[in-house]
């Protein structure tokens, strides 16, 4: 087994620039402004959303019951519960939910 794969380092290599110009492209059309119009910074501000869903609706179709039960969980305890608690209650039930003999 080869200790160093070319085709994987070059894979990482182009993820790396790719995310790169990614970001500094960004950077670089929302400094040519003065003042972002608002349109735009509503489009900004709805990104987290827009990814996080990308993340976890994926997770939620193919993932079984037992996420979906998680998601679910989390999504009416996150109106309640801080990020690192909401992610250790998520996690715990989770393991639970996996576990149970049901």
């Amino acid at each position: 087994m080869e200790l160093f794969r070319t085709d994987i380092i070059l894979i990482i290599l182009a993820a790396g620039v790719a995310t790169y110009l990614t970001r500094i492209g960004g950077y670089l059309v929302l400094a040519r402004f003065k003042n972002i119009p608002p349109r735009v910074e509503a489009a900004l501000d709805a990104v987290p959303a827009a990814v996080l869903t990308s993340i976890v609706a994926p997770a939620a179709m193919t993932g079984g019951w037992e996420v979906s039960v998680v998601i679910l969980a989390a999504f009416v305890l996150g109106f309640k519960l801080s990020g690192l608690r909401l992610l250790f209650f998520g996690w715990a039930l989770a393991m639970v939910l996996r576990h149970a003999p049901f």
